[in-house]
């Protein structure tokens, strides 16, 4: 178990030292001048060229990526071009908004996965399987900037239970914030929801037809026994690695829910990064997002060799 882990951690740093690699070369292709850009109407050619030097643009590009790998490693992700704030800062400041519509999302995508592709698969060619796959699908089909407007004006705009948009911080309202973060949370749930039913389905399938199953249904096992040890313990192990890979699809940003609701996260950070060619904070964004990735990744593993010890053997 531990030499697995060394072997995931080593293959997971690998992976962020090519990630890290392929951002720095994509973000200098964009074209444009940052600096340029950042000074819009106030441009002048000293003020221009001090800010160039003071972000390190004149140097070759290998000695800016070393500087820049070298900063991030002690969590200096480097100053904003636009608006002169540390990037560490601005990130910071968009964190609690993005985990708080990541984990209610993920919430809400399990609760309505887990019984409806369950009861989908202990029922198959039923009423209710049929009806699980149309919903599924429909949750699937539909774009989520679609679905989020409507349910903004049906229950923002019509009944006027939940605020259209915005943000309230935890700590200042909690209750605010709750209120502001049902609409985006069930936009996004719904949709990874979807995903997760039908994985849900043919994990629990699967599982009820292995011989084991089998076995202690012969053996006169209560139903209840042997869906609770034999068939939902081996179907929970396909639906770790998908929740995983949802979890962290939603903790690097939603980017069109986010505009929607005018939700104040890492994706819409991202995208106004890349409008304003703001290379740190892009830089910044795109890594953090590769480091959730990876780390997700590599729980997941580590979760999954844990149900399964034949994984890290």
């Amino acid at each position: 178990m531990t030499g697995y882990a060394l072997r995931r951690a080593a293959q997971s740093l690998l992976v962020l030292a090519g990630v890290a690699v392929a951002v720095f070369a994509l973000v200098h292709l964009v074209p444009g001048d940052p600096v340029r850009l950042a000074l819009g109407t106030r441009f002048d050619q000293a003020t221009y060229e001090a800010l160039r030097e003071r972000a390190g643009l004149d140097d070759p590009l290998p000695a800016q990526f070393l500087a820049w790998t070298s900063s991030a490693l002690t969590g200096d992700l480097g100053v904003s071009f636009r608006s002169g704030e540390p990037v560490t800062v601005l990130i910071l400041e968009r964190l609690p908004a993005t985990l708080s519509l990541a984990f209610a999302s993920i919430l809400v995508a399990l609760a309505v996965a887990v019984p409806l592709g369950t009861l989908s698969a202990l029922r198959p060619r039923s009423v209710l399987d049929h009806a699980g796959t149309v919903l599924s699908q429909i949750g699937i089909s539909v774009p989520e900037f679609w679905m989020g407007i409507v349910l903004i004006l049906v229950f923002a705009g019509g009944l006027g239970w939940f605020p259209p948009g915005g943000y309230v911080p935890l700590s200042q309202d909690p209750a605010g914030w709750l209120h502001s973060l049902v609409l985006p949370a069930v936009t996004t749930g719904l949709v990874s929801g979807s995903v997760l039913t039908r994985f849900t389905r043919s994990s629990v399938l699967e599982a009820m037809a292995a011989d084991h199953v089998r076995t202690a249904r012969a053996k006169g096992l209560a139903p209840s026994a042997v869906l609770r040890w034999h068939v939902l313990r081996n179907a929970l192990l396909p639906l770790v690695t998908v929740t995983g890979v949802q979890l962290a699809y939603l903790l690097s940003g939603v980017v069109i829910v986010e505009i929607v609701f005018a939700w104040p996260g890492l994706g819409l950070l991202a995208l106004q990064a890349v409008q304003d060619r703001d290379y740190p904070v892009l830089q910044g964004a795109v890594l953090l997002f590769a480091v959730v990735f990876l780390l997700l990744n590599l729980l997941v593993d580590l979760l999954y060799s844990r149900l399964d010890p034949r994984i890290g053997a």
